[in-house]
């Protein structure tokens, strides 16, 4: 079962939670973090660089500097007030009609070293590095990770009567999604959930955040060895995270665009690609992915149907069958060269909230040769893989609406 507790959050009052609440670090470059930074915005503490003219290197000492000077401003400035006592949280996010509610806690790092926190990805140590210089430097957790886990009842009908009361506040973001924010302050319902998660709740489930994750958990554990009256409960043993039931979350698709076809012609690689799918012209509208092993490609100004021919791939692992694999293996690692997902420059991902019209505009710019969507992995397959103990293939799952940062900071102290 996992471990997890309340904590006294740092937030924003509910006056300027929308000019204090921005989108996470990784989700904007530098360039667009400083255009839509207002003077109150978490930007200046998760992206610092931008605080500069011109703008500085993010991994800059001064950068970092800056950061730990911007998150103590914003705090005695009462930008950030923190809560009188530890609370739970439940966070609700609105996409496109869909609501989706979490419970804002914190996990324990020894979880995620016994594999009660189950990954379905491999962190890269420069990511890893980079974020956990910022949880260090700021003794914080800054920004939360995006957990699913298995959906349990009694948590259910508690965040039901919760966000039945009226919310600290809610507010509508640039791409129009909506967030909403309730305080669970009640000793009783406080022990109950803690009660429910460690009793009841066997995993979580790390949806988005695996480099935030990874940093979290060694800060944990180098500040575990600087401890030598350690005992497992202080607060550096925890961090932040909000918990969504599988049930109400939604992967959408992740998209890959190729700079070359790797010496051949569009015609040669049309003809190559017959080998192992059926492949079928649609024109100049486009074409979205059906189900699962069919795909879209877009090349030369036109849209093709790509659906792996029978005994391509295999059904029977969980891996094999997903079609990030099947792409990978038949196509990127085949026909175009393309080894290792992680490292080769040729290769850019797209996230499904863009639209396949990113695709198209991104080859016929010129920037790339070809682009290829795929159907979305389902939380069934995710879950299985992590539960197998297995590792996806690099960028497979996209998840949206992405977590706003700023709404509660957790802090190591």
């Amino acid at each position: 079962m996992v471990r997890v507790k309340p904590f006294a959050a740092l937030r924003p009052p509910k006056g300027i939670v929308t000019e204090v609440a921005a989108p996470p670090y990784d989700v904007l470059n530098s360039e667009e973090a400083k255009r839509m930074a207002g003077e109150k915005s978490l930007l200046h503490i998760t992206k610092p660089e931008i605080d500069f003219d011109p703008i500085a290197g993010e991994h800059e000492q001064r950068t970092y500097d800056r950061a730990v000077e911007n998150f103590r401003l914003w705090q005695n400035r009462g930008w950030l007030m923190r809560d009188a006592k530890p609370c739970y949280y439940v966070y609700a996010q609105t996409m496109d009609g869909r609501t989706q509610y979490g419970l804002v806690l914190c996990a324990h790092t020894d979880d995620y070293a016994s594999g009660a926190i189950k990954k379905h990805e491999l962190t890269r140590k420069d990511k890893e590095d980079d974020r956990m210089i910022h949880v260090r430097i700021q003794n914080a957790n800054i920004e939360p990770v995006f957990f699913s886990f298995k959906d349990n009842a009694g948590l259910n009908a508690i965040v039901s009567a919760t966000v039945a009361k009226p919310s600290e506040f809610r507010f509508t973001d640039e791409n129009g999604f909506g967030h909403e924010l309730w305080v669970i302050d009640d000793d009783a319902q406080i022990a109950r959930i803690t009660e429910i998660f460690t009793t009841e709740v066997p995993a979580f489930y790390v949806a988005d955040g695996h480099h935030r994750t990874a940093a979290a958990a060694r800060v944990g554990a180098e500040k575990r060895e600087q401890n030598p009256a350690h005992t497992g409960d202080e607060e550096y043993n925890f961090f932040m995270a909000v918990c969504f039931p599988e049930s109400q979350l939604k992967i959408i698709d992740y998209n890959r665009v190729v700079r070359d076809l790797n010496g051949m012609d569009a015609g040669t690689l049309l003809e190559r690609l017959a080998e192992d799918f059926a492949v079928e012209e649609k024109g100049t509208e486009i074409y979205h992915p059906a189900a699962l092993h069919n795909f879209s490609m877009y090349l030369g100004g036109k849209w093709y149907s790509l659906t792996a021919k029978p005994g391509r791939y295999d059904d029977t692992d969980p891996i094999g069958v997903l079609d990030v694999t099947i792409l990978s293996g038949l196509v990127l690692d085949k026909l175009l060269g393309i080894k290792d997902l992680r490292t080769d420059k040729r290769i850019d991902f797209v996230g499904g909230i863009r639209g396949l019209g990113e695709l198209s505009r991104r080859v016929d710019s010129g920037e790339m040769a070809v682009a290829f969507a795929l159907y979305p992995v389902s939380m069934a397959q995710l879950t299985a893989i992590a539960d197998s103990g297995r590792i996806m293939p690099p960028k497979t799952t996209w998840f949206e609406p992405k977590l706003r940062s700023g709404l509660a900071i957790h802090t190591l102290d």
